[in-house]
């Protein structure tokens, strides 16, 4: 086939039209891919970050019984198996902390804020249980927060929000190459005199089809030559500005090399895919006719 028989199928307004609304898709296809990997990423970090972190509080109203209380669990946890870090919480710190709600006050002496002491465990130990069973002999009273616990709401909204923007992905997908298959139909019924025209002169199916698959992967192409660079450009700008502002948890929200692999890798292989399709729609539909 030569490219002024190629010409025969196609129509330029119809594969600008159709580039256009696929660039958007792609857009979003990307956009929702990378915000699917970057929240399952800060999900992963979030477990990392709190899997087996204890904080121990002791709440005895007398401030000497609090630190006698607090140096003796202290002592024990440091010399316990399974026990990775202990680190209790500067009286200071815990002012500042107090401070936007107290004021001044949080600074006070007297001021019965109970004792803090941050512990990590090893991989494998179930914290909070292990450390109730240690402190308890020596503080019945003695509070225990697992900070897994606390955020494990957090955690399974972002699980589902990573999988909400795969579904999202898979969902633009899948109606960018519908819009192929529905613009392979209409051009088999808009040039069907032209194509049995070409049957006549001998084209074969296989070379009708070739036709179809090149003009669909030169409009995707160009749909992913405008969508792909804009989505990639929003990526990196978000990136920073969630780097920006100092969350912790935002501040995990990452690609990361395996991100944008899959970030650069998407458009290209929706073009291959809906050149495919479109190649193996004609076929079909030709197979049908004859």
């Amino acid at each position: 086939m030569t490219a002024a028989t190629a010409r025969l199928l196609d129509t330029a307004r119809d594969g600008w039209t159709m580039a256009g609304v696929l660039a958007v898709m792609i857009f979003l296809a990307v956009l929702a891919a990378a915000g699917g990997i970057a929240t399952a990423g800060a999900s992963r970090a979030l477990d990392a970050a709190l899997t087996g972190q204890v904080t121990v509080q002791i709440v005895a109203p007398d401030a000497a019984t609090r630190e006698r209380l607090s140096a003796q669990v202290v002592a024990v946890l440091r010399h316990a198996s399974g026990v990775t870090h202990v680190a209790p919480v500067p009286r200071a710190e815990l002012a500042r902390l107090l401070g936007p709600w107290l004021g001044d006050s949080a600074r006070a002496d007297d001021l019965p804020v109970p004792a803090l002491i941050d512990v990590a465990t090893a991989p494998g130990v179930d914290a909070a249980a292990r450390i109730r069973r240690i402190v308890a002999p020596i503080d019945p009273a003695a509070q225990i927060d697992a900070q897994g616990a606390a955020l494990a709401g957090t955690d399974t909204l972002l699980r589902a929000t990573a999988l909400l923007a795969m579904v999202i992905v898979m969902l633009v997908l899948a109606t960018g190459l519908a819009i192929v298959l529905l613009t392979v139909h209409a051009g088999l019924a808009a040039h069907h005199t032209t194509i049995e025209v070409m049957h006549r002169l001998g084209a074969t199916d296989g070379q009708v089809a070739g036709l179809f698959c090149r003009r669909m992967a030169r409009d995707t192409a160009l749909a992913a030559a405008i969508g792909a660079p804009l989505a990639w450009a929003a990526i990196i700008l978000f990136g920073r500005v969630g780097a920006g502002t100092g969350a912790q948890l935002l501040g995990g929200m990452t690609l990361g090399q395996t991100g944008w692999a899959a970030a650069l890798v998407l458009p290209i292989a929706f073009v291959a895919l809906a050149a495919l399709t479109a190649y193996a729609s004609v076929r079909r539909a030709l197979g049908q006719l004859a």
